[in-house]
């Protein structure tokens, strides 16, 4: 379970740039290709804030759709996997756009 150690990450992120003031929320992004549960994410937020300037924070958790660009025709489109070949020419090089993101977005400190 990878997340727990992300969810650390985030919380450590969150700590640094809160200045020691108490964070009402935490937005962060996740990518449908990061390989990031979400719902782990958020089961393991409240664990990992306990006890810090964060415990109580609103997680707020934006899921980023996946595209894509054909390397041969530069056609953008949706992708569901990294393997999806473009749905204009067929071809199946392609290199992702978005959806393999995970950053924290935003906090709102008080």
């Amino acid at each position: 379970m990878h997340e727990l150690s992300i969810t650390r990450s985030v919380v450590d992120i969150c700590m640094e740039n809160a200045g020691g003031r108490r964070v009402c929320s935490v937005t962060i992004e996740i990518g449908a290709l990061s390989g990031v549960a979400p719902e782990s994410i958020r089961f393991c937020f409240d664990a990992c804030t306990k006890g810090t300037p964060l415990e109580n924070a609103l997680l707020l958790i934006e899921q980023v759709a996946a595209s894509g660009r054909c390397r041969q025709c530069n056609s953008e489109f949706p992708v569901k996997t990294c393997y999806d070949p473009c749905p204009g020419c067929g071809g199946v090089g392609m290199d992702l756009i978005t959806g393999d993101e995970l950053r924290v977005k935003g906090l709102t400190v008080a």
